[in-house]
């Protein structure tokens, strides 16, 4: 599903990723554990096409069997609003719309009907315990709702991979316990890939794999 050679990324004199070689299977859940500053949300941002890696004549990056490095950025941004979800600590919910139209944006910017994303999505919000929360805008929910509508908002597309940036860091004992769960619950229903960057060891260890940074790149 992800296949990724030699990244390397610098940003002036500061080099990030060092030759990171990863490979993630189809329906796997891998988490990205690592003292702060070791590269995990850098290497993530180019696992999921936020950002490019340095130009190197030996890197290579193949996503859901696409070589994404040969993209422009508007094929590249196509690519990934169908095939690719994101969810970050923070949910970076618009704070205007209500739950069910925060879902359907992904799904409207590919230009899919209307009234089927608002079926698929209220069948999503429903499967995460939201049927009753579906007019509430971000400001009336918990912390925890917040979340699961993001993931909501992740899945509306059916994206292959989903990457996951310290998804349950501002979340309290139980509301992260719960999205922990969520994400393997999900895995089994629509298989679907995650990559989790996380700090929370018990999420870490619940993935299939487990993998280290240290200064750029993962110990093995």
């Amino acid at each position: 599903m992800i296949s990724a050679k030699n990244i390397f990324k610098s940003y002036d004199q500061l080099q990030v990723l060092k030759g990171v070689d990863l490979h993630i299977k189809e329906s796997e859940i891998v988490s990205i554990v690592g003292a702060s500053g070791a590269g995990k949300t850098t290497l993530l941002q180019i696992l999921g096409t936020l950002d490019r890696p340095s130009p190197n004549a030996e890197t290579e990056l193949i996503i859901h069997g696409e070589n994404v490095l040969t993209m422009n950025d508007k094929k590249l941004s196509q690519f990934r609003n169908l095939h690719l979800g994101f969810i970050f600590q923070f949910h970076q919910l618009l704070p205007e719309f209500t739950a069910l139209e925060n879902v359907c944006i992904p799904a409207l910017i590919a230009k899919k009907n209307k009234a089927t994303t608002e079926t698929e999505a209220k069948e999503i919000l429903q499967y995460l315990g939201l049927a009753d929360r579906i007019d509430h805008k971000p400001s009336a929910l918990s912390g925890g709702e917040q979340q699961r509508v993001a993931v909501a908002r992740a899945l509306i597309n059916k994206p292959a991979i989903i990457f996951a940036d310290e998804p349950s860091g501002n979340l309290d004992t139980a509301a992260a316990e719960n999205l922990h769960q969520l994400f393997f619950d999900l895995r089994d229903k629509f298989k679907q890939t995650f990559v989790i960057v996380t700090h929370n060891e018990t999420l870490a260890n619940m993935a299939d794999r487990k993998l280290t940074m240290v200064d750029g790149q993962i110990s093995v």
